[in-house]
């Protein structure tokens, strides 16, 4: 007797300003003082994970509990439209198998995606680990080491992404098409490993957008996915809709 179908498409998210409307990080931080060194990012490299391992060690030393952390991460608010996309995938679960690849961490998006109902909808989440120690701290780590140049030295989300299309091509899952959903440069990198079958869906005038158009005006074709540009994840939804006419 044979098993149930495997899904059609893999659905990858982003989830900093992609799946919430902000970024996590800015979420829990605000309204608390933090020293000048802590105050400004650093911009590029793989500083950023560095920098935020330290400003959260630095709330925890302040007494900061993680149920407030749980709470900053929880209020976050939705993009535009984005119940409406999960009230849809919820309803077509045996067709999109659905992943998520961030480089915000792992307590902050479990938080958020158990509290808007939707962490049943994601088959794997892929993110910086994050987790308490005994003395209550969120201690934050790097996702894992790469080589590419374009990416922060913690996470390249190409290199996620490629490693589990593999490993579900193991399991005998071939997706008829991928669709990436996300805002960042980070989100561009995988979004160029995609082929003319699959979607890319940058947030509209966020730099995935503007890297796409860049790349599309310097080498035409070179960019291959078809680009479906959004401001609400309700137009996202409606093409998903049409897809599966």
């Amino acid at each position: 007797m044979a098993g149930p179908r495997p899904p059609r498409f893999l659905l990858v998210f982003d989830f900093d300003e992609t799946i919430v409307d902000e970024n996590s990080d800015d979420s829990v931080v605000r309204g608390r003082a933090l020293p000048e060194p802590l105050r400004q990012s650093p911009q590029g490299g793989g500083g950023y994970n560095e920098h935020m391992r330290r400003v959260l060690a630095f709330l925890g030393e302040q007494g900061v509990r993680p149920a407030e952390l749980r709470a900053a991460y929880e209020n976050i608010p939705l993009a535009p439209g984005m119940a409406e996309l999960f009230q849809l995938l919820s309803k077509h679960q045996e067709l999109f198998e659905l992943v998520l690849i961030s480089d915000a961490n792992t307590f902050g998006i479990e938080a958020k995606l158990r509290a808007a109902g939707a962490r049943s909808l994601f088959r794997k989440v892929f993110s910086n680990p994050a987790s308490l120690d005994r003395r209550g701290v969120l201690t934050l780590g790097p996702y894992h080491s790469h080589k590419c140049l374009r990416c922060p030295a913690n996470m390249c989300k190409a290199k996620i992404l490629a490693e589990y299309l593999a490993e579900r091509a193991r399991e005998d899952v071939e997706f008829q098409r991928v669709l990436y959903v996300g805002d960042g440069a980070n989100d561009f990198c995988p979004a160029g490993t995609l082929r003319a079958a699959d979607v890319a869906f940058p947030r509209k005038g966020y730099p995935m957008h503007r890297l796409i158009q860049e790349s599309q005006e310097k080498q035409p074709g070179a960019f291959q996915a078809a680009v479906v540009p959004w401001e609400s994840a309700v137009e996202v939804a409606r093409y998903l809709q049409e897809l599966l006419r």
